[in-house]
């Protein structure tokens, strides 16, 4: 995408390790030497892509209220019966696959709403391009909620993505003007960032 090719090379490397031909195989999701359904639907298949300070997709999964329903039961059988086909699938909280994959077909973009990821966030959500998206997004949490809690949800993660993307841009803002007044300094060889944002002292 656009925003792929006008970044360096070390802003998208990270893209790549997920973002190449692993996409279409088959044992990305399923695992070649277990290759099981029941393994695929686990929503620990998924964080093998979705995690780290690029997108957080896991991390915010995991600490919120549909999350810790999961781990807290996820080898209860009675509660998540992994061996049934998604279809037929009725869990005690979702797993990244219920909503995702739901009734088993393959195109997890299917059933995503707007991307907020990677310069995004500031997309006009109500925008005619959406609307199908955020129609069907509410149509999966009316699973287990009423209609109008998935849309005030949906209305409250927009408003929360406006003012984190306009406080993202603001940032950019003072940083950019830090080094056109030459204020910036390149990052000290000895406090380099690592691959999970960390600092490596030498």
């Amino acid at each position: 995408c656009a925003w792929s090719i006008e970044r360096p090379p070390g802003d998208t490397a990270g893209c790549t390790f997920c973002h190449t031909s692993s996409e279409e195989r088959c044992s990305t999701c399923h695992q070649r030497h277990q290759f099981d359904p029941a393994v695929a639907r686990h929503s620990e298949q998924c964080k093998a892509c979705h995690w780290g300070k690029d997108h957080r997709d896991w991390e915010a999964y995991d600490i919120s209220i549909h999350g810790v329903a999961y781990q807290v039961n996820k080898w209860n059988s009675t509660e998540f019966d992994f061996s049934k086909k998604l279809s037929d699938a009725d869990y005690v909280g979702p797993t990244c696959q219920y909503c995702h994959l739901r009734g088993g077909h393959h195109n997890v973009q299917r059933l995503s709403t707007v991307y907020t990821s990677m310069g995004m966030s500031n997309a006009d959500r109500g925008a005619p391009l959406w609307k199908e998206k955020r129609d069907t997004w509410v149509s999966v949490c009316d699973d287990c909620h009423s209609p109008r809690f998935a849309r005030e949800n949906l209305q409250a993660m927009d408003e929360a993505c406006k003012d984190a993307g306009l406080k993202y841009t603001e940032t950019f803002k003072v940083a950019e003007n830090l080094m056109l007044d030459g204020m910036g300094e390149p990052m000290p060889k000895d406090l380099a960032p690592d691959w999970s944002g960390q600092h490596i002292w030498s």
